[in-house]
């Protein structure tokens, strides 16, 4: 077979085989128009079921994600828990040894487990006539399942504990008027601390409520009055205490694990010392000094303690100072004593700082009558 021959079958082959009919029935029409469309229509149907398929997949994982997600919440959430517990534990221990009374036990065992066998001593400091008769009168459940004494006298605290209105909350009673002015001194016992604590807490939520209304007054949209809003601000942050949320608002959201972190392990600012009573005594005399010279309109020399307060009496050692085997005048000034506190810590820094600025502020607002007193 030659290669002509051989092309013609295989063209052949390809062909369709053409039919002998030379007319087609409507039947045999119709029977072809209704298997395209039966098979278009199952075409259509698999790639529906496809997609469905796919959303069905894709809604299980974003379900899966969903869940994971709301495990994570709860499980940062139980820490939160956990930790606010434990500062809540912290607090009421520190204010039982700054008021002299027992030292709360541990409200679990060893083991883990509740110790319900073990008391803490709460009953000394609130009777537990006078808790289920303070816990009635602010509507609260006497009991809630599986609570410990502990527990019920730290949600007895928390509804019970008043918070001011001030620029700064604080669980410190307020004075007023001539009762804020203070001594030259610091008072040795602790009545007469816990008094000087409440003036110069009232004295200076005094001033910074006039700050804040003299800001707001003046607040233009311009840079310098952003600039003092901000310090005024700054201010007013810089003393403000950390509290737990709840303790400002009982409605407050819970915390987050961030917040929690910061009221263990933050810093204690200004405010927070003076309600624990913990301000040392090289900070707490020239504090009373400038706040003395303040409320007497000498803010030349309220200016003149901020500085021995910040940077010491002595000046800083100049030169050469640890060359040769002689002790030197300069050298000796580095252990003198006269360091100051304002580059201790950044806490300690930023709330003399927010004092000097309300110095700064309080003789514009009340103005001395001896004008060799003005600052600056």
């Amino acid at each position: 077979m030659d290669f002509a021959a051989m092309m013609s079958k295989e063209l052949a082959k390809a062909k369709p085989a053409e039919s002998d009919k030379k007319y087609l029935k409507r039947s045999d029409v119709e029977a072809k128009r209704a298997a395209a469309y039966e098979a278009e229509q199952k075409a259509i149907e698999a790639e529906r079921e496809a997609k469905a398929a796919a959303k069905r997949k894709r809604e299980e994982e974003q379900a899966a994600e969903i869940a994971s997600r709301e495990e994570k919440r709860r499980k940062l959430a139980e820490a939160s828990k956990l930790r606010r517990q434990e500062l809540e534990l912290e607090e009421e221990r520190a204010r039982r040894k700054r008021l002299g009374l027992p030292e709360l036990k541990n409200a679990r065992g060893d083991n883990g487990e509740d110790d319900s066998g073990a008391q803490d001593g709460d009953a000394d400091a609130v009777g537990e006539e006078e808790l289920v008769r303070g816990l009635r009168a602010l509507g609260q459940p006497v009991r809630l399942f599986g609570e410990s004494q502990a527990a019920r006298l730290r949600r007895y605290r928390k509804h019970t504990t008043v918070m001011t209105d001030g620029p700064i909350p604080t669980t410190l009673q307020l004075v007023e008027g001539p009762q804020m002015k203070v001594e030259g001194s610091v008072p040795k016992d602790a009545d007469g601390r816990k008094w000087l604590f409440r003036q110069l807490a009232s004295y200076f939520t005094m001033v910074l409520v006039e700050y804040e209304r003299a800001v707001e007054g003046e607040r233009r949209d311009t840079t310098a009055s952003k600039a003092a809003y901000s310090a005024m601000v700054q201010t007013r942050e810089n003393m403000k205490p950390l509290y737990l949320p709840s303790l400002i608002n009982p409605e407050a959201e819970p915390p987050t694990l961030d917040t929690m972190l910061l009221l263990l392990t933050g810093p204690r600012q200004l405010f927070r010392k003076f309600e624990a009573g913990k301000l040392d005594d090289s900070l707490l005399g020239p504090i009373v000094e400038i706040v003395k010279a303040l409320q007497e309109r000498r803010y030349l020399d309220a200016n003149d303690g901020y500085l021995r307060l910040s940077i010491g009496k002595a000046a800083w050692p100049i030169g050469v100072t640890m060359v040769g085997i002689h002790e030197r005048s300069a050298r000796e000034k580095l252990h003198g004593g006269e360091k100051g506190h304002v580059m201790g810590d950044e806490v300690t820094r930023k709330y003399l700082q927010s004092i000097k600025r309300c110095l700064t502020f309080a003789q514009v607002r009340w103005p001395p009558d001896d004008l060799r007193q003005l600052m600056g």
